[in-house]
């Protein structure tokens, strides 16, 4: 190359020393001393452009080093975990997805010290056998319950050493997918299914049992069959609730992903909730109150926020009203960290309680506490599990507290709606 360049130099030089003559002889200027002349300029110029180009050093490039950068930045912006071994399975390479699942892993140490999964570990060896990959699954108990499917492959190495890895064989690489949210979706889709087949299914046979006894037996007995008409009757209630309840939350959750845009009054649609459930509390021996002064208003769907309110009144009604009183309670509260203004809306019962190992299910599709209970008091078993994701839609925070014996709070946290004294607020309809 050096050659190459120096040639090119000097017959630049040269062209430009015959341009020059001529130059010169057209205007009849040729004569010795310009002859001279055009011989250094010759000399001298090939001599320059010789040394310039020579101080012109082209850097070898390193393709090796280069895709092994990119290789390390794709590995560490990989949500998922990924772990590459050799084959003797010590780890090489780790992503940090992986190090956060698994936190014993260490580079240059066998992966068995930090995986102690045998399917997994088999795998690897069956992979370097035969060089077709596989896919296995991986499960973890501590902290939480989670799964994983492992695709486990061959990875061909380049010859040589790239990024401190050994090339010219091949090593393996695990690729772990978080399977986790997609089987718990899936056991809650069936479980949903079964729970709301047999809810339906329990009417239905009472229903059927007592028309047969109408059709036969009870065919000329009045008394018998006013009797057993009132608890169709009662069947069939609830089968309608059941099945409103059920369509209430495929609509609910359709927009959950939609927030409320329009602003109301919390106050009004708590009082007028407190008065809609006054003879439900009555006939039960319950006093029902309210502290709820001056306005409160949100960005929210007033027919929503009715079922809300609704709902946690009617429970504590229903189920805490042993102890004989239920408080309502409206008040603001400012995050200190954030300065954040939020409205809570508060039911408290002073029931026989719930225990600690209740609460966090509560809010689940068709869970009691007490399954006897709760259909002699006609629920569905859907209450809460509305409420919550009208809440969530509200982009809000449901929290329940209980303490057995002493009763039951529950906390309905929605974001303020700063402009108080917003004409569309005010002139709500009550």
């Amino acid at each position: 190359m050096a050659r190459g360049a120096r040639r090119s130099s000097w017959t630049a030089a040269a062209i430009a020393t015959v341009g020059l003559g001529v130059f010169a002889a057209g205007r009849g200027t040729l004569d010795a001393p310009m002859i001279a002349a055009s011989l250094v300029v010759l000399c001298l110029g090939g001599v320059i452009g010789s040394l310039g180009r020579a101080r012109v050093v082209r850097m070898p490039e390193s393709p090796g080093t280069s895709r092994h950068s990119v290789a390390e930045a794709l590995l560490a912006n990989i949500p998922d975990p990924v772990i590459l071994v050799d084959r003797r399975a010590v780890v090489i390479e780790v992503n940090p997805a992986a190090r956060a699942l698994l936190p014993a892993l260490k580079l240059r140490h066998p992966l068995s010290f930090a995986l102690r999964a045998p399917d997994v570990l088999d795998g690897i060896e069956e992979v370097l056998r035969t060089g077709a990959s596989l896919k296995t699954l991986y499960a973890t108990r501590v902290p939480t319950e989670r799964a994983f499917e492992v695709q486990i492959g061959a990875l061909p190495m380049p010859d040589g050493v790239v990024g401190g890895v050994l090339g010219g064989q091949p090593n393996v690489v695990l690729f772990l997918r978080d399977l986790t949210s997609a089987r718990r979706l899936e056991a809650m889709r069936v479980d949903f299914v079964a729970n709301a087949s047999h809810e339906l299914r329990t009417p239905l046979a009472s229903l059927l049992g007592f028309i047969e006894t109408l059709q036969g037996p009870a065919r000329n007995d009045p008394p018998a069959r006013e009797r057993f008409l009132g608890i169709m009757k009662t069947q069939a209630q609830r089968m309608a609730r059941l099945v409103d309840d059920l369509l209430s939350l495929s609509r609910i959750e359709l927009r959950e992903h939609v927030p409320p845009t329009r602003p109301v009054d919390l106050t009004r649609i708590a009082r007028q909730m407190v008065d809609t459930q006054g003879p439900l509390a009555r006939d039960r021996g319950v006093m029902l109150s309210a502290a709820v002064e001056g306005a409160f208003p949100i960005l929210g769907e007033r027919d929503e926020l009715l079922r809300v309110v609704e709902n946690l009144i009617e429970n504590a009604v229903k189920y805490g009203g042993s102890g004989g009183r239920v408080e309502v309670a409206l008040r603001r509260q400012t995050d200190a960290a954030s300065g954040r203004t939020s409205v809570e809306l508060a039911v408290r019962d002073y029931g026989p309680g719930i225990a600690a190992e209740h609460i966090p299910r509560l809010t689940e599709r068709f869970y009691r506490v007490d399954v006897a209970s709760s259909r002699d008091q006609g629920g569905t078993g859907l209450g809460l599990a509305i409420v919550k994701h009208i809440v969530n839609r509200h982009r809000g925070r449901l929290l329940i507290e209980s303490v057995p014996d002493e009763g039951t709070t529950v906390r309905a946290i929605f974001p303020a709606y700063e402009a108080a004294e917003t004409p569309d607020v005010l002139a709500e309809p009550a």
